[in-house]
């Protein structure tokens, strides 16, 4: 009786196998795959008959592995190919050598396994250290996920390349997408968050060979590390351990941990749940305790604030965070209905004396209705906030501030417009796109790994985006209070932003400055505010004030800006200007726009690349968003455009309409007005104390009106009405 159980088990063991052999064959129906299924099913007849078990065994193992075999030979998208030293497998832990290629002939054209011995097909060829990575799909998925460094020769310097027009790094990492079997996930969330304005990695879709061996549809994307060109933070040094070095820059993560990993430090969720934070800039093996203690400050000053809604640009949470960036993260999160938002893969950064700043966006394949269904997991849907118990409490407590609710409603209601990137058109047809793009690779990828309806997977993600985006924005509340919100009118009148080398400096970032004028007839309060975003950072003293129509200048070093000029700049930024192109945007506390200049070193910008020039607003009242409002100008006789020049000068009215008064306590020797491109217009000989020009006969604009006073000169900025 036993014998014969065991022969039927055996039986239906082989008939199931059998099954699996034939459906693979019949799911790809070439004429081989159709006589080798009929062949199939004939010979497992014959053998079954004969009792030959075994060799049914092998031979259906053999057709199994055939049929879920893959040949890559071309795509349309590029291919990477690895090579392991040895063909040793990959593993987690130490990293292995290897070689890799990577094939792109270029946007449209199709790639070929075979140009991978043409160098001008290869956009990288050189030696990699690789490694597995992920936690639970190290083990539980056959696909796995891959980190890896571009090397030199010498397999240890890094080589910094941009592979597949990225800017150049030495870290990526190949995202199996393991756990989205619509593959568009994280690209969706990624390219939304750089559509919104913030960093996310930037990512390539292509297909992997390892060793022989076809392994997929990959998504190749950026490693998340400090860098100008991803989170665009200062990289703190050990030996930073004072102000202001000490302020930055960092980069801290919310994140499971496993075993032997360092917690930096914990803080509990609304749930009881306990949320692990972890250094990731300065690594844990090397913060110091002066470091862990600063950044560490800023997390608990957080929490301290938003318990008892404390709104103060001084001391409150507005002055902690960039708020701006926070909105951000939570939109994309709360858009994707991510379940593991706030605990799990959750970003922060500071630059040096600047906010903290909430992501850059990670990790976000169980997203818009996905979740870990095999473990009896559904968490991801359209009528929840994760916010409100996921992660630490502060979260929790800035959703439920009316200011700060209110900018998240108004934020949101802007991206759901036509035309805006959350919009749900828009979104359909970015999916649809990127889906169309992949469909050749997903075969593939499907015929190895068998992930299953990918049409039926895109449909899903957007029927989800069609209940969650209407949802959100019923159950958000209203953004009314803080809709129009009046701004001072602050300007950007001039920027310095690559200077040539002189006699104070031969570093000419050291010279790089800035100018604002207050463009109005009240006096600013400057509290709170702040230039947004990263890699420029300047924020205004608490209590400090700028009065009508005065200018203040920040620059980049305030000894060598009062070499140059004459005079003290108002404040000193931390970082740079680009050289190329920087986006300077002018904030309130509550990220409420003030100023927005995005200023370039190509047409069509005037030429201050450099060169001794700079660029100068031709008049404050023009928009200065528009390049054919800037000139350029190497005069270096700035001006604080202080009105009341202490003792010695005063004008009045300024704006002027028809005459100018000008007295002083000592003799003005004479005076003389320049036009805004700082031609000569007229020079004027007063010996006295007080003399009243005529300004009349010139059109409305800004003049510099330089008058000299016992052998001191005064270039005053004058705006005729």
């Amino acid at each position: 009786m036993a014998l014969r159980e065991g022969g039927l088990k055996i039986h239906a063991t082989l008939y199931i196998l059998y099954d699996k052999v034939t459906y693979h064959l019949f799911d790809l129906p070439t004429l081989e795959n159709l006589t080798l299924a009929l062949y199939c099913y004939n010979f497992v007849k014959q053998l079954s008959k004969m009792k030959l078990y075994f060799n049914i065994v092998f031979l259906l193992l053999t057709l199994y592995t055939s049929a879920n075999a893959q040949i890559l030979t071309d795509s349309n998208l590029p291919i990477v190919i690895i090579n392991i030293d040895g063909g040793v497998s990959i593993p987690d832990d130490p990293r292995v050598k290897g070689s890799m290629k990577i094939i792109n002939r270029g946007g449209g054209e199709r790639n070929y396994v075979t140009d991978q011995y043409n160098t001008a097909y290869l956009n990288y060829n050189g030696r990699i250290d690789i490694e597995t990575r992920g936690s639970s799909s190290q083990w539980e998925i056959e696909k796995k996920q891959y980190g890896f460094s571009t090397r030199m020769a010498d397999d240890i310097t890094n080589n910094n390349v941009s592979l597949l027009g990225m800017p150049s790094e030495n870290d990526w990492i190949l995202n199996g997408m393991v756990y989205d079997s619509a593959f568009v996930r994280d690209y969706l969330c990624y390219n939304l968050s750089w559509q919104i304005g913030e960093y996310a990695s930037r990512t390539v879709y292509c297909e992997l060979i390892i060793n022989g061996a076809y392994r997929g549809l990959y998504l190749l994307e950026e490693k998340i590390k400090a860098d100008d060109n991803r989170v665009d933070v200062i990289k703190i040094g050990v030996n930073e351990v004072n102000l202001p070095e000490l302020s930055g820059g960092y980069i801290t993560k919310a994140d499971h941990t496993i075993p032997n990993d360092p917690v930096a430090w914990t803080m509990p969720s609304r749930t009881g749940e306990t949320i692990d934070y972890i250094h990731e800039l300065p690594k844990p093996e090397s913060v110091t305790t002066s470091q862990h203690n600063y950044i560490h400050s800023w997390f608990t000053s957080l929490d301290a604030a938003t318990q008892v809604g404390n709104t103060s640009l001084s001391n409150g949470f507005p002055s902690i965070i960039d708020i701006p960036s926070f909105i951000n993260y939570i939109i994309i999160n709360e858009l994707s209905s991510n379940p593991d938002s706030y605990q799990v893969s959750t970003y922060f950064h500071k630059d040096r004396n600047g906010k903290l700043r909430a992501g850059p966006v990670w990790d976000l394949d169980l997203t818009f209705g996905n979740d870990l269904f095999e473990w009896g997991v559904d968490r991801s849907k359209t009528d929840v906030w994760h916010l409100s118990n996921n992660g630490s409490i502060f979260w929790y407590n800035l959703f439920n501030n009316a200011q700060f609710r209110c900018y998240l409603s108004k934020r949101w209601n802007e991206l759901i417009q036509p035309g805006q990137p959350l919009n749900l058109s828009t979104l359909e047809t970015f999916i649809d796109k990127t889906a169309a793009t992949l469909s050749e690779a997903i075969a593939r990828d499907n015929g190895l790994w068998g992930i299953g309806d990918h049409p039926h997977q895109i449909a899903d993600i957007k029927t989800f985006l069609a209940a969650r985006i209407p949802w959100i924005t019923a159950n958000l509340g209203s953004c009314t209070s803080c809709t129009n919100v009046p701004v001072p009118p602050l300007v950007i009148t001039k920027i310095m932003y690559h200077p040539d080398a002189s006699i104070y400096s031969s570093d000419n970032d050291n010279l790089e400055f800035i100018e604002l004028i207050n463009n109005g007839d009240k006096t600013v309060n400057l509290t709170g505010l702040y230039f947004g975003g990263t890699g420029f950072v300047y924020q205004f003293p608490v209590n400090t004030t700028l009065g009508p129509y005065k200018s203040v200048f920040l620059a980049s070093k305030s000894a060598y800006f009062q070499s140059e000029h004459g005079f003290a700049p108002y404040g000193q930024f931390t970082r740079h200007l680009s050289n190329k192109s920087e986006n300077l945007v002018l904030l309130d506390a509550f990220g409420n726009i003030i100023d927005n200049v995005n200023y370039s070193d190509s047409l069509p910008w005037p030429d201050a690349d450099g060169n001794g020039y700079y660029l100068m607003l031709k008049d404050a009242n023009l928009d200065n968003s528009v390049a054919g409002n800037w000139t350029s100008s190497n005069d270096k006789t700035l001006s604080s455009n202080d009105i009341n020049v202490g003792s010695d000068l005063q004008l009045s009215p300024n704006p002027v309409n028809d005459i100018l008064k000008i007295k002083a306590q000592y003799v003005i020797k004479s005076a003389s007005l320049f036009d805004i491109y700082g031609r000569l217009l007229e020079t004027i000989v007063i010996n006295d104390e007080a003399y009243d020009i005529n300004m009349k006969q010139y059109a409305q604009g800004l003049y510099i009106l330089r008058v000299v006073i016992a052998g001191k000169t005064f270039p005053v900025k004058i705006i005729k009405d």
